[in-house]
């Protein structure tokens, strides 16, 4: 970012040869020759009064303590760039009455001439300014340290370009133009996301950031007129802002989303949010899935908080109709129409099947294997066109397509809806820190489970049972038929539950599919207690799996939600021969035979054989009227129900626990995540067994230099353990 200073010391120094205005009598000389303009006093004073750059570390302070590496790394940077200012929270302990009192101070510092921190302005605080969401207050912690007329607020993952500095005082005369009835007081700038080369996933987010920060932004801005600040490196007017609330809403859990409340914040005070593509500022995204899938819950948990928030409501009220219905598909409606995406396809379907057409009901299926898997890469499409053309737009769009980019925004999808499905249930959307590192590393399988059990596996299994019930009792005209109408949900099922393995390095390598089997029973069987956190027992993680569930309107919401799996137990009850062809409620007495006794049977299964379970089901099928298509439309139904139980139990706790079947309920959790690692678990090994899996899928999904490293790497570790790749 100190490419700007350097970029107006250049600009200072030309002009002033112009007009004959610069020292040691240097004008009229060739203006290309601008060697030595660095050097000049008189350009660095008036780059000096033009821009000044804060970095706002609240912890810098502590760091120094601690003689932390950061720290250290703060400091060279302020020695290297004099115009550069850091802004901290200083916490200074002092004893009184035998008491010892903290007391905080907001300081900004600079670097003198002998390298150590000179303290410029220090403003004792009335007590610990952080109280809300972090981000929005370590920028509303240093906004008083800055001054002009704009202010640019730019991320730490975020890049410059000298010739693109050369154009900001171009951006700042659009202050002063004409924008329509309002100046304008937010100046969009596009992005350039620069890690679009190192991964197929790194491509498709690229690719999605890149065409949403260009036409996306675009539209938005005009004709339609509600664009928001939907995150740096927006240009604010500072005056504007300052003086109506700051540039961050920092209220804890309902500003989780803190960029885009800039954006309701200036449009309700009649601001004028306006885009502009001519300049743009480099930008790293997230290059790994898990990285992605915490930014995407994030941003997915704040659109839920969004949909509570006052700014919301008020701007649905002041809008006219149709900058409304803009504003209401630019932001939470997105995520509406997200969950919602399948629901006017299951209309159509049902009308198909009343009217015994077969063939519009798969047309209509593989419609929606279309779109759940091509309608979200369409920005990207017309992106392609616009920029580079249509036979290039058609040739990236094919090779995403092999590179299972529908597999990828397939999965997105199930992300975006948890997470903001959670956030309308329960509330307390919470930050996921991703890191935004250039991590590019096998993970393991153990991690993967714990991030993506309850939002994509859990679901993905259900539509599986539905699926094998669909065609054990629903469906008889022929397997071609079947897959035609059923290859949208099983694409769906596959790719929620395979994603994170797809695209995981090395994830089909033997070697770590052997040290993730390790490495997960361990995890599984491993006892929590105080201090053991999550990555080390199922304990831990499980406890933290429930903290969401706190509220009276939230237990409502999930006992009605847990209700339908007892639905779908009574429909396969209903085809057992035991029961006749009874249709009566009163089947449920013989699976709740079942249900009841679950507790007995866990304690049962841990000490019998497994002959013994063989031997009483032969006994079963041989004495009662049970058939073996009994014993599996009994598993298909019991499955489902005890998850239904476990999803009760865990939903009133409190009562549960006073009864005394915590315990009991424990192990059944544990025995379902168990089954589930399992069954994901087996087809990775299968492929896992053959070598060319792995060097296929490196050489797909990485780029040429990343897969060369990966296989010379596994060539010199030889038969080693390749822990650290």
């Amino acid at each position: 970012m100190m490419y700007y200073r350097k970029a107006l010391m250049l600009q200072s120094y030309v002009e002033k040869q112009v007009f004959g205005d610069i020292e040691d009598g240097m004008s009229g000389v060739d203006l290309t020759n601008t060697h030595g303009y660095e050097l000049s006093r008189e350009v660095r004073a008036q780059a000096d009064l033009k821009f000044t750059y804060v970095v706002t570390c609240q912890i810098y302070g502590q760091q120094k303590q601690k003689r932390a590496v950061e720290a250290a790394d703060i400091a060279l940077l302020m020695q290297r760039n004099e115009a550069l200012r850091v802004a901290y929270i200083d916490i200074v302990e002092t004893l009184k009455d035998g008491k010892t009192y903290k007391e905080f101070y907001s300081k900004l510092v600079k670097a003198d001439a002998d390298g150590n921190d000179q303290e410029i302005y220090s403003i004792k605080l009335p007590g610990d300014p952080k109280l809300g969401e972090g981000k929005p207050e370590n920028q509303n912690h240093a906004i008083i340290f800055t001054r002009g007329e704009a202010i640019q607020t730019i991320d730490m993952n975020q890049d410059n370009y000298f010739e693109e500095a050369l154009k900001m005082r171009n951006l700042l005369e659009e202050f002063h133009g004409d924008h329509g009835l309002r100046p304008p007081t937010i100046l969009g700038v596009r992005e350039h996301v620069f890690t679009g080369s190192v991964s197929s996933l790194a491509w498709f987010m690229s690719n999605q950031e890149t065409s949403f920060v260009t036409l996306g932004q675009r539209v938005l801005a005009n004709p339609l007129k509600v664009r928001m600040h939907y995150g740096h490196p927006d240009v604010f007017d500072r005056i504007f802002h300052i003086t109506r609330g700051g540039i961050s809403k920092a209220s804890r859990v309902i500003n989780i989303s803190e960029d885009i409340y800039a954006g309701f914040n200036s449009t309700l005070r009649q601001g004028n949010i306006t885009h502009h593509e001519y300049i743009q500022v480099g930008k790293g995204r997230d290059v790994g899935l898990n990285q992605i899938a915490l930014f995407e819950g994030k941003v997915a948990g704040g659109n839920g908080e969004q949909v509570l928030s006052r700014d919301v409501y008020r701007l649905g009220q002041l809008f006219d109709f149709f900058r409304m219905l803009s504003f209401y598909f630019t932001t939470v409606g997105f995520y509406v129409c997200t969950m919602a995406l399948s629901g006017l396809d299951v209309a159509i379907t049902k009308k198909a099947r009343s009217l015994d057409s077969t063939a519009l009901e798969a047309a209509l299926n593989t419609q929606f294997l279309f779109q759940i898997g091509v309608f979200t890469a369409v920005p990207m499409i017309m992106g392609f066109i616009l920029e580079q053309g249509l036979l290039k737009a058609i040739v990236n769009f094919v090779i995403m397509q092999l590179q299972l980019c529908s597999v990828f925004f397939t999965f997105s999808l199930g992300t975006r809806t948890h997470y903001f499905g959670r956030t309308l249930l329960h509330g307390g959307a919470k930050y996921r820190a991703t890191g935004r590192g250039f991590v590019v590393r096998h993970i393991k399988f153990a991690e993967n489970y714990r991030l993506y059990s309850r939002s994509h596996f859990v679901k993905a299994f259900e539509v599986v049972i539905l699926l094998i019930v669909y065609v054990a009792y629903g469906y008889a005209n022929g397997a071609v038929s079947y897959v035609l109408l059923t290859i949208s949900s099983w694409f769906l099922s596959i790719s929620w539950l395979f994603a994170p393995y797809i695209f995981n390095p090395s994830g089909f390598e033997w070697q770590k599919t052997v040290q993730d089997f390790d490495d997960w029973t361990t995890w599984l069987l491993y006892k929590g207690g105080i201090g053991v956190k999550a990555e080390e027992s199922w304990e831990t993680w499980w406890d933290e799996e429930q903290v969401h569930i706190r509220t009276l309107r939230g237990r409502i919401f999930e006992t009605i939600l847990s209700f339908r799996f007892f639905i779908f137990q009574y429909g396969i009850v209903y085809k057992l021969h035991a029961t006749g062809k009874s249709t009566n409620l009163s089947v449920f007495t013989f699976s709740k035979k079942i249900s009841v006794n679950f507790q007995l049977m866990v304690r049962f299964i841990q000490g019998a054989t497994f002959i013994a379970v063989v031997t009483g089901l032969a006994v079963t099928v041989a004495v009662t009227s049970l058939t073996v298509t009994d014993l599996f439309a009994s598993i298909l139904a019991f499955v489902p129900t005890g998850w239904a139980i476990l999803c009760l139990a865990i939903t009133w706790k409190s009562v549960v626990k006073s009864l005394g079947l915590w315990k009991s309920v424990s192990a059944i959790a544990r025995l379902y995540d168990a089954g589930m690692g399992i069954l994901l678990f087996i087809p990775i090994v299968v492929l896992s067994w053959f070598p060319f899996v792995s060097t296929f899928q490196t050489r797909l999904l990485f780029n040429q230099a990343f897969s060369r490293g990966l296989e010379i790497s596994l060539i010199l570790a030889g038969n080693k353990p390749n822990v650290q790749l």
